[in-house]
């Protein structure tokens, strides 16, 4: 779910404005998946802007407080999230952690870089949130280390109902600053797409594998 709509709609405004997502129902992406989209999403390129920077720092922080108070730890899940959760921690005074996919093959093969201590209260950051998977692999290294993972916090939710059923079955809170509804919507008022295009941007959220622009 989205923190409110007003900070809903602003996020997409602003990754709309500087391209950190794209929209092109009428000339689809190929994701590395197969599937075929109307939209593609880079969180990273916020990076580079210092204004929009500030901005998903200080509400990823404020979601974080208002949802869960101060954790002891934030974790970044690798390798999209690891910048912005460092931001995210910088903000709240607190250390940073990050979560590998898997083990490295080499050296101390770790999962998990930086210091964890069995028992603290972590907020798992996201940048992007698909199905959840990903996402959900690093929540269970931190639980298998000892965390205690209150909650996560992501900039930007496609709204697979794939990904609810995945966060409800671990019981895990997910609130995230924008989704593909208000960013829709926001397109739509913002003249970034026409209603028949959004038409063609719905159909593809309720079954984007076997989804067809034609």
């Amino acid at each position: 779910m989205v923190f409110d709509k007003n900070t809903a709609k602003k996020t997409a405004e602003l990754l709309l404005q500087i391209k950190a997502i794209k929209l092109q129902p009428d000339e689809p992406f190929t994701w590395a998946s197969g599937w075929r989209s109307p939209i593609y999403c880079d969180n990273r390129i916020t990076l580079s802007y210092v204004m929009i920077r500030n901005y998903i720092r200080e509400n990823l922080a404020k979601i974080i407080l208002d949802k869960h108070g101060q954790p002891d730890v934030i974790a970044g899940v690798a390798t999209g999230a690891i910048a912005i959760g460092v931001l995210v921690a910088q903000e709240l005074g607190v250390p940073f952690i990050y979560v590998r996919p898997e083990p490295k093959k080499h050296g101390r093969k770790n999962q998990i870089e930086g210091f964890l201590d069995s028992g603290q209260s972590i907020v798992v950051v996201e940048d992007l949130i698909s199905t959840g998977k990903s996402s959900l692999n690093a929540v269970n290294a931190l639980k298998e280390a000892g965390a205690r993972v209150i909650g996560m916090v992501a900039i930007f939710n496609y709204g697979f109902p794939i990904a609810e059923k995945n966060f409800k079955e671990r019981h895990l809170e997910l609130t995230t600053l924008s989704d593909y509804e208000h960013l829709i919507e926001q397109a739509l008022d913002t003249n970034f797409i026409n209603s028949k295009q959004v038409t063609t941007l719905k159909s593809w959220r309720e079954d984007p594998g076997e989804w067809n622009a034609n």
